[in-house]
């Protein structure tokens, strides 16, 4: 659970710093006490809690700048960020959460992080906030803020860039053998035939950090029976493991491991370590499934290939599937939610408001980031790569559906149990219908 590597000082390939707080959240030592007061608009100074990672230079501009604005004046409030190193912020967040003393705003990740706060009553419901508001209803990408809420509801504004899961590929590898990238699974899987002739490895897979292996799943589950089926078992119904498309992604992912999709030795492969974009790199593989930051990744180790040979392309089409080939799955970005017991709403949500600010935006791509921010196009020329900002900016905007990483949008005490029985079908210890059936069974 590490970050991957560096550039400028600034760390990249946050993919586990997303991924934490998920897998750690637990219902315990939650209650209904929040923060002093009630749920008005009293002045005072509110505190936020943020993950204190290098990307939070963009927080401290936000709250400079909200502290010094007629927005401030005019609710009498002012914002405290309270930065928590990273490895220390799940924990301190929900012992936080039980006391008095709990944050008016915090960082989270949505979906699974935040489902225990909302069940007892902790978080302010922002979905008529929203809707009423011009700047928070239009400010945003859609499915970014669609995918923090739970059923339905909106518990999250965006406030941190974007990590799409794209497919990576070898321009060189391509060149050389005449290929392009696929855009139905037919064609992925004719590509796969012809590399292994060439006795090319089709793709890069980290099989030993198990998360890599979650990422074929979610796709394939979204192309095969649309973004539906997840959000079911995202919102608490485990029959929903049961769904046809959750078998089918299963089968398919069986065939590719058989059809030698992924070499043979991908299981004692990590990505953690470096060992999965080497491969890619260095042509052993032709393709990579991953996270956006893979692009830093290669950028750090490899820098060579990142600037002259890496490409990317969206996920094939399934034929007969449901699901719209526009939609994208990984992680949509981080969120503020405002806890219900705030002595101030007016000036929290004041606050957030700044999230959609044109100068919000370009703070988060000065970093490198990818804003899920309406206005974010015409600012992707200032980022480190305009090309590949660009095309991860228009994936995600024209996404009907962004789903959320599996392990950060279940249930915590679900998250890990579920890595464990995709990694046993990926190495052959279950059958895709035991797959299933061990699912359904996760509670």
């Amino acid at each position: 659970m590490e970050s991957q590597t560096s550039n400028g000082g600034r760390t990249f390939s946050r993919r586990w710093v997303l991924g934490a707080g998920a897998t750690t959240l637990l219902t315990t030592g939650l209650s209904a006490c929040g923060s002093s007061g009630g749920s008005g608009s009293g002045g005072g100074t509110l505190t936020a809690f943020v993950y204190g990672d290098d990307a939070v230079k963009v927080q401290t501009k936000s709250v400079d700048r909200f502290n010094a604005s007629a927005a401030a004046e005019r609710t009498k409030g002012r914002i405290k960020l309270e930065k928590v190193p990273g490895a220390d912020y799940p924990a301190k967040l929900r012992t936080a959460m039980g006391s008095p003393n709990a944050p008016d705003v915090f960082f989270n990740w949505g979906g699974g992080s935040i489902k225990a706060y909302e069940e007892a009553g902790q978080l302010v419901d922002l979905t008529d906030t929203v809707a009423s508001d011009p700047v928070l209803k239009d400010g945003f990408l859609p499915s970014v803020l669609a995918a923090g809420g739970l059923n339905g509801r909106t518990y999250g504004i965006p406030m941190r860039g974007m990590q799409p899961v794209i497919l990576f590929y070898n321009k060189a590898v391509f060149a050389e053998h005449e290929l392009r990238p696929p855009t139905t699974w037919d064609q992925l899987l004719d590509l796969n035939s012809r590399l292994k002739k060439a006795g090319i490895t089709p793709f890069a897979l980290g099989g030993a950090d198990i998360w890599p292996e979650l990422m074929w799943l979610e796709y394939l589950v979204d192309r095969i029976g649309g973004p539906e089926v997840f959000e079911r078992i995202k919102n608490g119904d485990a029959a929903g493991w049961g769904d046809p498309a959750v078998l089918k992604a299963a089968e398919t992912v069986k065939q590719l491991i058989d059809d030698g999709a992924f070499g043979k030795g991908f299981s004692s492969v990590a990505y953690t370590n470096g060992g999965a974009p080497a491969v890619f790199a260095k042509g052993k593989a032709a393709m990579h499934l991953m996270g956006s930051w893979e692009y830093s990744t290669q950028l750090g180790k490899f820098p060579d290939f990142a600037r002259k040979n890496l490409g990317w392309f969206a996920f094939p089409r399934v034929e007969g599937g449901a699901g719209d080939i526009r939609n994208v799955v990984g992680n949509p970005t981080n969120y503020w939610s405002l806890n219900a017991r705030t002595s101030n709403r007016d000036a929290a949500i004041a606050f957030l408001r700044d999230c959609a600010s044109e100068a919000y935006a370009k703070d988060l791509v000065a970093g490198g980031d990818i804003p899920a921010t309406s206005n974010a196009q015409k600012l992707l020329a200032a980022s480190p790569n305009p090309e590949f900002a660009t095309f991860q900016y228009q994936m995600v905007r024209q996404a009907p559906a962004f789903t959320l990483s599996w392990d950060q949008a279940v249930d915590p005490n679900v998250s890990t149990p579920m890595l464990t029985e995709i990694n046993k079908l990926f190495v052959g210890k279950s059958s895709p219908a035991q797959f299933v059936s061990a699912l359904k069974g996760l509670k």
